[in-house]
């Protein structure tokens, strides 16, 4: 079954590529292309506008670039698109890096430097394998500071992932397997009737453990089942307000968990669950002079990692399991008008988050009210867009049990940012702002003694902060998208583990660091010019760090690449065939070394790796009656590389799928 697997996947992608290869014998009138600054986004100023007016540096995944990139979770896909660094363990655990920042992998998102969004609030988790791309409608990921907007934890930017909304009623299945026993089915489709609108989507996934690079099974890596949920409902009472109800969720079961690749352990696993539920409304007057929003939402996030004392002869565990538990409800509510060319949104929002760890005595709770004022004025004879922000946030934390301690504190954050469209093709941009992360309650309050060792909390820590200037470009005409940006950021504060005199643990304000760098996109069709039917597209995306350096060592911040990049060529048809050849780049970076097992741990550098993939799809049979039929193949590591994100935890070797989709 395998084989025929991977022949059908072969098959498909060197026919599709084929076809491609012929397309300049194809030759029509090429269709002007629309401009992409005149694309609305949502993130940058948490209401639509233009990407024009935007003067932070936005990159959007749509909904055609995730189908073709063939990722079933949101991890995969920004791997595939090297929007950062990638943190990424086998199957089900991943976290995401933006300018040397990232998010916090098995805590809650506050305690993450990259903040991760559904739908404009936070999804309660740093763990963006959890996120499956099923009913995605688009990413949008703002890079640098966006904590005047969303509060702690957006130093290295926000991933905003945006459900889709029903614009017409659709349904579709989809089944495929491939390599290493991997499977994945999904169903769901769209409903649009009178003022009721319906989207939503279920799939279920798995596969066996995996050979890496060099041909060698990594026992343990497999993934029984991986589960997700997720539904967009609405209801328009009027052409202007929309009452919407959100439901996601995920369930990922006995995950193998199998420790280094040198010393494999055949009998760990986790299992990870997330859900949220998100009742909003969102209206404006006849005019959209005025245009407000709230919604209340709630959720859960869990991790349980379970260590059978049959692979620890010691027993010190006795076989029970670690649980990660982390409740989490929210509020948000803002209000926007626009004064001739002055537009202004003032809200408030309202968190609050209670974690339990098995491994701690302590439950611990932390409530963040905060208030916001984000403006915006454009100069239309100069074409100058100015935007300011500014944020006071509110928080308290506290260790309920057993310790009944607290401590709270404030925090005000500013942002401005100018953007000038030179031409209509052109745009310059600038930004100065501020972000924070506050400190864990453990961090500020705890005290308790685990294993004969004291841990006691600071209650005089203050938030780490960043400061980060910005400069760029976006060019945009007819076949052609480029940016360019460049950044520095001071990062003060930074939190690291204290050890007493007495011997105790704690925490202090000790690390500072610079990262400083440049982003660049670049795509053009080569279609345009030549005058193809076929659209032939060559890209680029590329990070570069030219500093990221730990001032209180003066050396290179660990875990972090100094580049990452993505590139390839993309070709469709506009009617049902496309491929897409993509090439993944992540630098070498210093990590530690924790299989040699000693103390001080050693800092060693991890290999440079490179993953290319090449994805196509054919749509061959339409009918109006039946439907639609797609084939889709995709060969990932195609060269076989042997590469990891972590020491210790290569990543699979080549590996084919391929599906049949239906669409009516």
């Amino acid at each position: 079954m395998k084989k025929c697997y991977s022949v059908l996947a072969f098959q498909l992608i060197a026919g599709a590529c084929a076809q491609a290869a012929f397309a300049d014998t194809i030759t029509q009138t090429p269709a002007q292309q629309a401009v992409m600054m005149d694309e609305v986004v949502v993130t940058a100023a948490r209401t639509a506008e233009p990407k024009r007016e935007v003067s932070a540096n936005v990159t959007v995944i749509d909904q055609e670039a995730i189908e073709q990139s063939g990722a079933s979770d949101v991890g995969d896909l920004l791997a595939k698109k090297s929007i950062g660094h990638i943190h990424k363990y086998p199957n089900s655990l991943t976290s995401v890096g933006l300018r040397g920042f990232r998010t916090d992998t098995h805590g809650n998102d506050l305690q993450g430097h990259v903040l991760v969004l559904l739908d404009g609030r936070r999804a309660g988790t740093g763990n963006v394998a959890k996120l499956l791309t099923g009913n995605v409608e688009r990413i949008e990921i703002i890079r640098g500071p966006s904590a005047v907007q969303y509060g702690s934890a957006g130093m290295g930017g926000v991933v905003n992932i945006i459900t889709r909304r029903a614009e017409r009623s659709s349904v579709f299945a989809e089944a495929g397997g491939g390599s290493f026993g991997a499977y994945e089915s999904r169903i769901g489709g769209t409903l649009k009737q009178g003022a009721f609108d319906v989207s939503g989507s279920y799939t279920r996934s798995g596969q066996d453990a995996y050979e890496t690079g060099t041909g060698e099974e990594f026992h343990n890596t497999g993934l029984d089942a991986a589960s997700s949920i997720s539904a967009n409902l609405g209801w328009s009472i009027t052409d202007k307000d929309r009452l919407g109800l959100i439901v996601t969720a995920s369930e990922l079961d006995n995950s193998g968990s199998p420790e280094y690749f040198s010393a494999n352990d055949l009998d760990d696993s986790t299992d990870k669950e997330n859900y949220s539920v998100d009742l909003n409304y969102a209206g404006a007057d006849s005019a959209d002079h005025w245009q407000w929003m709230t919604r209340w939402f709630f959720g859960k996030d869990e991790n349980t990692w379970n260590d059978p004392t049959g692979s620890n002869p010691d027993g010190w565990d006795n076989g029970i399991a670690a649980i990660n538990t982390t409740d989490q409800q929210g509020a948000q509510a803002q209000l926007t008008g626009t004064f001739g060319h002055t537009r202004i949104t003032g809200g408030i929002d309202w968190l609050d988050y209670e974690v339990e760890n098995t491994w701690t005595p302590n439950t611990t709770s932390y409530s963040n009210p905060a208030v916001f004022l984000l403006g915006k004025t454009t100069l239309p004879d100069q074409h100058l867009t100015l935007d300011m922000g500014l944020r006071y946030d509110w928080y308290e934390v506290e260790v309920v049990e057993p310790a009944g301690r607290n401590t709270d504190d404030t925090h005000l954050t500013p942002k401005i940012g100018l953007s000038w469209l030179v031409t209509e093709q052109l745009k310059l941009r600038a930004q100065y702002a501020e972000a924070f992360m506050i400190p864990s309650a453990d961090q500020l309050a705890a005290e308790f003694t685990r294993f004969g060792s004291r841990t006691v909390g600071n209650p005089e820590l203050k938030p780490e902060s960043s400061r980060t200037y910005e400069a760029g470009l976006d060019f945009s005409t007819s076949g052609i998208n480029a940016s360019l940006t460049s950044f520095y950021t001071d990062f003060t504060d930074k939190i690291i583990v204290d050890y007493l005199a007495d011997g105790s643990r704690s925490w202090q304000n000790l690390g500072d660091a610079t990262l400083a760098g440049f982003e660049a996109e670049f795509s053009y069709d080569l279609g345009l010019p030549l005058g193809w039917e076929w659209e032939v597209r060559p890209y680029l995306n590329l990070t570069l760090l030219t500093q990221y350096e730990d001032e209180s060592t003066g050396e290179d911040l660990q875990n972090v690449s100094d580049m990452n990049f993505s590139t390839g060529v993309m070709v469709n048809n506009g009617d049902g065939i496309s491929c897409r050849l993509n090439v993944a780049y992540s630098g070498p970076q210093d990590v530690e070394d924790w299989e040699t097992g000693t103390y001080p741990t050693p800092v060693v550098e991890l290999d440079a790796g490179t993953v290319t993939d090449l994805n196509a799809s054919w749509r061959f049979y339409e009918d109006d009656r039946l439907g639609s039929f797609t084939l889709r193949g995709q060969i990932n590591n195609l060269l076989d590389e042997e590469y990891a994100y972590v020491k210790g935890y290569p990543m699979p070797g080549r590996s084919l799928f391929s599906s049949l989709r239906w669409e009516y």
